[in-house]
């Protein structure tokens, strides 16, 4: 860790995505946490992220990638134990199925103090054995924001009920959530859009925001509800617009101090949220967009 203030402490998943299309096939570092701490870095802050790597090839690829756009990865997010894959397979529009070999056991013992933010979500919430590590640390969590993001891979988790009562304790210790449409209704199969944010904020957070892939994103706060279109552009693929939109959010909330979130905010937020998804959609991967680029977005209304 370098001597700057920690602005941001991301725990969850890195892996590397294997990502398979008509034509051809690559390697990427990826998982939705390290994407969120990459996304964080390129707009500008100082992020920790606390993973679960090995000390593998595959384990230095990905760190290098993220050491690259500057974040610090934790000496303790390294063991012997090989690091884990996802297989996205794309299809002609563009959307992409995972399929996973992962494990989620991370050492939790020396985790930096004094970040303002501390996010987590996907397998690092859902997975035993760390899982239960992670709700117990945001519980003494003295970061001033606590952001989640379910990032939901059905096929890694136990039943709906279940997973449900998981995410939901953990949202109990947030201070934001942001879930996408497809979350939402595997998660809430009986709710609407609107209802589930209003069952969310209810738990506790300050802040509940939905994506809605091509509909844009809802936004629901004590005193302000929000609906965002999504800017038009070409779609290349899918991969980690959510986290674009997520890593734009928890910036936002930093970037202005704690307390009442007004719809001139809220609708700031998503916006900004919106165009930092639109960049990343635009281009292959899980490229998100550094803050040079995202005010450019914003100059040029784009």
């Amino acid at each position: 860790m370098d001597s700057l203030p920690l602005d941001a402490l991301v725990i969850g998943e890195a892996l590397v995505d294997i990502v398979n299309r008509a034509d051809a096939s690559s390697v990427h570092a990826g998982g939705s946490p390290a994407n969120v701490a990459l996304g964080l870095a390129r707009l500008g802050m100082n992020v920790a992220l606390l993973t679960d790597l090995g000390r593998d090839e595959n384990g230095m690829l990905v760190k290098s990638h993220l050491e690259t756009s500057g974040v610090t990865v934790l000496k303790s997010s390294f063991s012997d134990r090989a690091t884990s894959r996802a297989v996205a397979t794309i299809a002609a529009d563009g959307s992409a199925s995972y399929d996973f070999d992962v494990r989620w056991s991370p050492a939790l013992d020396d985790v930096p103090r004094g970040a303002t933010v501390t996010h987590t979500g996907s397998i690092a919430v859902f997975l035993a054995p760390g899982g239960e590590r992670v709700r117990r640390h945001l519980a003494v969590s003295t970061s001033r924001e606590i952001t989640v993001d379910p990032n939901i891979r059905p096929a890694l988790l136990g039943s709906v009920a279940e997973s449900r009562d998981i995410f939901e304790e953990t949202v109990a210790l947030a201070t934001a959530v942001k879930l996408s449409d497809e979350d939402a209704r595997w998660l809430y199969p009986a709710l609407s859009p609107d209802e589930v944010l209003v069952r969310l904020r209810a738990l506790g957070p300050r802040l509940a925001v939905m994506t809605l892939g091509r509909g844009g994103s809802k936004l629901l706060a004590e005193s302000a509800s929000v609906s965002i279109p999504s800017p038009l552009v070409n779609v290349v693929d899918t991969i980690g617009a959510g986290d674009s939109y997520m890593a734009s959010l928890i910036s936002s909330l930093v970037a202005q101090p704690a307390g009442a979130i007004t719809q001139e905010r809220v609708t700031s937020i998503g916006n900004l949220a919106a165009r930092a998804a639109a960049i990343t959609v635009s281009r292959a991967g899980a490229d998100l967009p550094t803050s040079h680029e995202l005010a450019a977005s914003v100059r040029l209304g784009v």
